[in-house]
């Protein structure tokens, strides 16, 4: 046996053995991580799988079929306009209430399109940092000089974390760039104003299916959460229309998947997942079973799919287990982190922006948790690091970019978030701790 090619599965064997042998299993805090592993995964499965993802896989399948790569490459590409890209994709936060997962199969669709890597990356970290209603929050409970903060902060590091990635790797994006053009440019198959309607009904149904609880029970936003589901059923409707008129699907095909989603809405009006559900269903199997444009439609969602939900499932599970949900612990304790971020030091703010940028937040999470971890001695310094790098980053995020774009600029990435996020949180600290 040639023991020099054998070493490494002997040594991985061993590795294994010694871990199952020493499991600590029956210790209270790690019997307990497993748990809120678990806990976190279900939940997310619950909350952001179906309403969140699901939408997004469909958008982002959408741009790679109906949106022209010459389009893509005008308005975003590596040569467009800088002010024109850059602000679209700074300001993308205010439409797209999502959180750090839910925006990656459209970063994922616009980048393979041909968008710059500095435009995509401006999204990338606008999508789910700058939401509106999070700011509000932020400045409501947090105070007003945090959301402004939050606010400017998050618009700038979009812009300069944009325009780093696309300094650090210009020729890489150059050569991409003579690549895409020389791709053949296909032909447009319906005027722009159709396709932004489509994209405009896929957009809202993401929007208003996820639009979150307010705090009190009056004003636009109370309205809009009461109306959510009715909202999003008439845009579903509007894209079912546009999906007949403009796209070719056969309308009994449209009908056939309606009936069930209207029968189950009236008759368990109380549970809309499950219509919602029924929809999304019905929606895959007309699109995957058509042979023209609506089945490459599907084929490139399902692409996404693949290629992302198993990555985020497994990163929310390795997340679980490490930090626990909100409220919980897991593997680490939470001391440890409270501890770690009073005052405004270097080190403390590094490590709010360290330990913000792998834990996982969903959307608006972040304030309640910000407000326990002020409440134990937090400064004002690290609570902005974490804001800054928490909602736009996390390991499930990483770990779907990393197949995205590579090690080499995802750790550029993550690393011009946690960088920024430090040095904000020390000037902001030194200002108004």
């Amino acid at each position: 046996m040639n023991w020099k090619q054998e070493w490494k599965p002997l040594a991985l064997i061993v590795t294994v053995f010694l871990a199952c042998f020493y499991l600590p299993v029956g210790l209270p805090r790690f019997d307990n991580a497993i748990l809120e592993a678990f806990h976190l995964v279900k939940w997310y499965a619950q909350e952001h799988v179906l309403l969140c993802l699901i939408p997004a896989f469909f958008i982002a399948g959408a741009i790679s079929v109906f949106v022209s790569q010459g389009a893509v490459m005008k308005y975003l590409g590596a040569k467009a306009n800088k002010v024109l890209a850059y602000g679209v994709a700074a300001v993308s936060g205010t439409i797209l209430a999502v959180c750090s997962c839910t925006v990656l199969p459209l970063f994922a669709g616009i980048y393979r399109m041909g968008a710059g890597l500095g435009p995509a990356c401006a999204f990338l970290y606008s999508g789910p940092a700058i939401n509106v209603l999070a700011i509000v929050m932020t400045a409501r409970i947090l105070g007003p000089e945090m959301g402004i903060a939050r606010a400017v902060g998050a618009i700038l590091f979009s812009v300069v974390i944009g325009l780093l990635m696309h300094f650090f790797f210009r020729k890489e994006e150059a050569e991409r760039q003579v690549m895409q053009m020389a791709m053949l440019e296909e032909e447009v198959k319906r005027p722009l104003w159709q396709n932004a309607l489509y994209f405009a009904s896929m957009v809202a149904i993401l929007v208003f299916a996820n639009w979150g609880a307010p705090q009190t029970d009056s004003g636009l936003w109370a309205a809009i959460f009461n109306a959510k589901w009715i909202l999003t059923s008439l845009f579903s409707v509007a894209l079912g229309v546009m999906l007949v008129a403009w796209f070719g699907v056969k309308a009994w095909k449209v009908g056939v998947a309606a009936v069930p989603v209207v029968l189950l809405a009236l008759v368990f009006p109380e549970q809309p997942l499950l219509a919602f559900t029924v929809g999304v269903i019905g929606l895959s199997v007309f699109t995957s079973t058509d042979e023209g444009e609506v089945g490459d439609w599907f084929s490139s969602s399902w692409g996404f799919a693949k290629q992302i939900l198993p990555l985020l499932l497994f990163g929310v599970l390795v997340a679980g287990a490490l930090l626990g949900r909100v409220g919980n612990e897991g593997l680490i304790p939470s001391e440890w982190v409270a501890g770690a971020v009073g005052g405004n030091s270097l080190w403390a703010n590094f490590f709010a922006s360290f330990a913000g940028a792998f834990m996982y937040f969903a959307t608006l999470t972040e304030v309640p948790i910000l407000q326990g971890l002020i409440g134990a001695g937090m400064g004002k310094g690290p609570a902005l690091a974490l804001l800054l790098a928490g909602p736009a980053l996390s390991l499930p995020n990483m770990l779907v970019i990393n197949s995205i774009m590579g090690v080499k600029k995802t750790v550029v990435f993550v690393s011009l978030v946690i960088v920024m996020a430090t040095v904000s949180g020390l000037l902001y600290g030194s200002v108004w701790g």
